[in-house]
């Protein structure tokens, strides 16, 4: 692995966890405007914030330790979904443009950070 490589994938590994653990962090604590999107603007139930905010914070922990091939694989498949899911939502509910943004960042830092991701921290 170049050193470029391992620099884009720490940029990036890192800025993804920061961003999901944040949001995971909002999401388990139901700050209001956070229920709010989620449950009015959205449509999806309360109770959903929970879950995702779990999950973003057990896949952050998952893609940053070490020598956990087959679980850094799932978290990123997790990440994928969320973010893509989060995308398709505000898109099904005619959003403008600025509300992608969050979502599309993760998207790029999940790809980013899976692309790049040394040998070691592979499955195969």
């Amino acid at each position: 692995m170049t050193k470029r490589n391992k620099i884009i994938y720490w940029i990036a590994t890192i800025w993804l966890a920061l961003g999901m653990v944040s949001t995971g962090i909002v999401q388990l604590i139901k700050l209001k405007e956070e229920v709010d999107k989620t449950t009015l603007h959205l449509g999806y139930p309360a109770y959903f914030l929970t879950i995702i905010g779990i999950w973003k914070l057990l896949g952050s922990v998952a893609v940053l330790i070490p020598k956990t091939g087959l679980l850094k694989e799932w978290a990123y498949a997790g990440f994928f979904f969320v973010m893509t899911g989060a995308i398709f939502s505000h898109f099904a509910v005619g959003d403008v443009a600025m509300e992608y943004f969050g979502s599309t960042l993760l998207l790029l830092l999940t790809f980013l950070s899976w692309h790049f991701r040394p040998a070691d921290r592979r499955v195969i």
